[in-house]
């Protein structure tokens, strides 16, 4: 199984900037997270220096956003929606997009969903619930 390093994870978004920069082609997975790069012109910055982005702390002391955690949860809903797994996340997703009118927005709701659902899993000692999260992404797709 793959299971990249938070280096490789941080070279890996860095490269794709530099890709789309220099308008080189890209495969599936490098095009998917240059759409997100593009939603999200506020990290360019961090990702043109791969060495420092590997080397950078973020630790949420000083308020800034970690991009590439953003970024990666980004990619792991789309590939969560992509097959469907866990089971209903895609209905959920696509139906809170369509009552936000933008997957934009849908993700960043997603992603607290996602968030708790990992924090209570740490938290507990349990595998993460997939239920909880998707019932987290209706409720929201369903709620004002």
């Amino acid at each position: 199984m793959f299971n990249p390093s938070q280096a490789d994870v941080r070279r890996f978004f860095c490269a794709v900037q530099a890709k789309a920069q220099a308008g080189q082609p890209m495969d599936a997975l490098e095009t998917l997270a240059g759409q997100w790069l593009q939603e999200h012109p506020e990290y360019h910055p961090e990702l043109t220096d791969a060495e420092a982005a590997v080397a950078r702390a973020y630790d949420g002391q000083d308020g800034r956003t970690n991009p590439f955690l953003h970024l990666a949860m980004h990619l792991s809903i789309s590939e969560q929606c992509s097959i469907d797994q866990p089971r209903g996340i895609r209905q959920a997703v696509e139906l809170l997009a369509a009552r936000r009118n933008s997957l934009h927005d849908a993700h960043h709701e997603a992603m607290e969903c996602l968030g708790q659902m990992l924090w209570e899993s740490q938290r507990s000692g349990h595998p993460p619930d997939g239920d909880a999260y998707i019932g987290c992404v209706q409720r929201r797709a369903t709620s004002d």
